[in-house]
């Protein structure tokens, strides 16, 4: 097999890493593999190569990264994140470590909270951590 075979191997194996994650984790380095296998058509030098790898994965990383975190940055609201805010009732008492029920927006979530909350009482959601929503009791004068 011809360096230029090991080149575009490395560089399909990092593009099938790449798609297979949901961040940026390999594409500069699939991109470095790619150039080094052109240039290994010229040049049957490997370390020559290695060092183009090297440098052109180091300078599209550090050319695009800046571009990429304000895409990432970026939050999409989903329709869960609008309980956010809102205030609901518990329907199973929470617990401090033990997760309860409550009733937010007609429907019923599950609910953690930092102490415990008797059922029926007014609790208000501050966040949502995974598929739990983060909760406080509300008191009359909130």
């Amino acid at each position: 097999m011809h360096i230029f075979e090991w080149w575009l191997v490395l560089f399909i194996f990092l593009v099938i890493v790449e798609l297979s994650t949901v961040n940026l984790v390999s594409i500069w380095f699939a991109v470095g593999a790619l150039v080094a296998s052109v240039v290994s058509l010229f040049l049957d030098n490997w370390v020559i190569q290695v060092a183009v790898f090297g440098l052109v994965s180091l300078l599209i990383l550090v050319i695009l990264k800046p571009f990429m975190k304000k895409f990432k940055g970026q939050k999409v609201a989903t329709n869960l994140d609008r309980v956010i805010g809102q205030i609901g009732i518990v329907t199973e008492e929470i617990q401090k470590l033990v997760p309860g029920e409550v009733k937010v927006g007609g429907r019923y979530w599950t609910a953690t909270a930092n102490k415990k909350i008797k059922k029926d009482a007014k609790v208000k959601v501050e966040s949502i951590d995974g598929v739990k929503l983060v909760v406080r009791e509300v008191k009359e004068e909130d």
